[in-house]
């Protein structure tokens, strides 16, 4: 006989764009905010019935009702309200997932009154996921889309050799990926002292980006490693890290038909097909909870 299984329900990608209107100077949160619950759902699946089915339109709703009323200081802290009232306002509802993506946004500097021009930053999007049960958070946070490069201080050889290998070892080469990370906080309880969202993320990204940066690199797993030993070294509030970084690969370019000589100075850059390098760096004496297909995330 068939049963039902792990389920759950919610309205994906709501935009919300919230502005904070300082007197002449305004602030922008740009979220995408997806919600999913789960609880007693058996009888929706079995018979129909939605008596316990509270509408994904009304989620919707909430998102934007929930901008206005307690405004968007963070996106964890928006997740974080909106994962508890969707537990504790709701019987069936025994668990809410709440993911966000962020969009930062900089101001323009212009002349004249006010501030309330912007330009959208390119550098990353932010993420986080809160997942609440009524007793017990998880929050993850994370990055997208980092794009970063060492032109120098990085080498690759040494490595297994068979009668498939071209590729000729490399002692000064082009470092480059693009991040995708995340971070489990330890925070779980709300009688625990709530992690500072925003410091936490400018901390975390500015340590992943000096390691990057610092790292005589040997092997991209080796810079992956120093960015989330840094990490789990420097905060305190976080217990795992995970990385998911493809190898965005720099060739040097063949100039001797021309007669010219490249003195690693003229690269081809591939997009496909590339290395992809992933690992998790755990505080000792935590188990890893981040999924490995950070997609799934």
């Amino acid at each position: 006989m068939p049963i039902l299984g792990q389920n759950q329900y919610g309205k994906a990608e709501n935009r919300v764009v919230k502005i904070t209107r300082d007197g002449a100077t305004h602030h922008i949160k740009d979220l995408n905010v997806s919600v999913s619950l789960s609880g007693d759902m058996d009888e929706v699946h079995y018979s129909g019935s939605n008596a316990n089915v509270l509408p994904t339109d009304t989620t919707k709703n909430t998102v934007y009702a929930f901008a206005k009323e307690h405004g968007i200081e963070s996106a964890e802290q928006f997740g974080i309200h909106l994962a508890r009232h969707f537990v504790t306002s709701q019987d069936p509802i025994h668990r809410a997932r709440i993911r966000i993506e962020e969009y930062a946004w900089e101001r323009i500097e212009a002349s004249g009154e006010g501030a309330h021009s912007f330009v959208r930053k390119g550098q990353e999007t932010r993420l986080a996921q809160i997942t609440y049960d009524g007793s017990s958070w998880e929050v993850v946070s994370g990055l997208k889309d980092l794009t970063v490069m060492n032109s120098t201080d990085s080498e690759f050889w040494g490595y297994v050799k068979d009668k498939y290998t071209t590729l000729p070892e490399a002692y000064d080469r082009v470092l480059a990926t693009e991040v995708s990370g995340r971070w489990r906080f330890n925070w779980t309880e709300d009688a625990q002292r709530m992690p500072a969202w925003d410091e936490s993320y400018a901390q975390v990204k500015g340590h992943l980006l000096r390691a990057f940066a610092e790292t005589y690199s040997l092997s991209l797993q080796q810079t992956l490693y120093a960015m989330g030993a840094r990490i789990i070294d420097h905060r305190g509030e976080i217990d795992e890290v995970r990385f998911s970084l493809p190898n965005k690969h720099h060739f040097l370019v063949d100039l001797e038909p021309f007669g010219l000589k490249n003195d690693n100075e003229v690269y081809f850059a591939a997009d496909r097909p590339y290395g992809l390098i992933e690992a998790t760096v755990l505080r000792d004496g935590c188990e890893a909870r981040i999924p490995a297909d950070l997609t799934n995330l």
